[in-house]
């Protein structure tokens, strides 16, 4: 009996994501833009990253620890950039990549244009949504994250970091879109490197930023479908706009 509940659960969520996955072909293949479906990563014991450490240490007046082999060898090594874990990982722009597909199982999905379907909006924060997106020769990370940024006031915050230099984000610009029951509404960007952190772009407000009403009013049954389109561009801005 245990083996057989076990089986019919796998099999329910199987069932959930392959529905969840024909909604959004549905709405979105008449764009023709490729679709993925990304589940939440939620923790209950949020571990902050050492750059989150970092910042925090450096607003109270605590310089963080010098790490003496770090800056001989290499002072560009880049911790681990996903969010939500206490990973001690730390390494070199190009095994970025192999490490989240490896060691953090992050999906990867190739296209100009492509269709982030966040699912269980409802999870309680922190919970985020992570998904490597692979476009014009870079690879671009996407974190949606659940946060209260003030207690018992949860927000969305989404923002694109390229897999390598602030010179080389500088060269391209991405696009947020939110587009349900005839709203519209649009963030674009510089990416942000991830050499830079994910938390200071959060806490920074440089991202696109949801209330809860105003993700829910362009979500659909728990889900929240974000177009994403990067291009090459010399000039950069940044706006909001609905």
């Amino acid at each position: 009996m245990l083996f057989f509940t076990q089986c019919f659960g796998a099999v329910l969520d199987l069932i959930h994501l392959r529905f969840q996955h024909y909604k959004a072909k549905r709405v979105f293949s008449a764009a023709g833009q490729l679709v993925c479906v990304v589940n939440p990563t939620h923790s209950l014991k949020y571990a902050p990253t050492r750059c989150a450490a970092a910042q925090e240490s450096t607003e109270q007046g605590i310089l963080p620890p010098c790490h003496h082999h770090e800056a001989v060898h290499d002072p560009q090594l880049v911790p681990c950039t996903c969010p939500l874990f206490s990973c001690p990982w730390e390494g070199h722009l190009e095994v970025v990549v192999s490490h989240l597909r490896q060691t953090h199982r992050i999906n990867i999905l190739q296209g100009a244009e492509i269709v982030f379907l966040a699912t269980d909006m409802h999870l309680p924060a922190p919970t985020d949504w992570i998904i490597m997106h692979s476009c014009l020769g870079h690879q671009f990370l996407l974190v949606l994250r659940k946060q209260e940024k003030y207690e018992g006031h949860p927000q969305f915050f989404a923002t694109m970091m390229l897999i390598g230099t602030p010179s080389q984000a500088n060269n391209f610009t991405y696009r947020l879109e939110l587009n349900r029951n005839q709203r519209r509404l649009k963030w674009e960007a510089t990416p942000r490197s991830v050499l830079e952190c994910v938390d200071s772009v959060i806490s920074d407000g440089d991202c696109l930023v949801l209330n809860t009403s105003l993700a829910q009013l362009f979500s659909d049954n728990g889900s929240l479908a974000i177009g994403i389109a990067i291009t090459t561009s010399k000039v950069h801005s940044s706006e909001g706009e609905m």
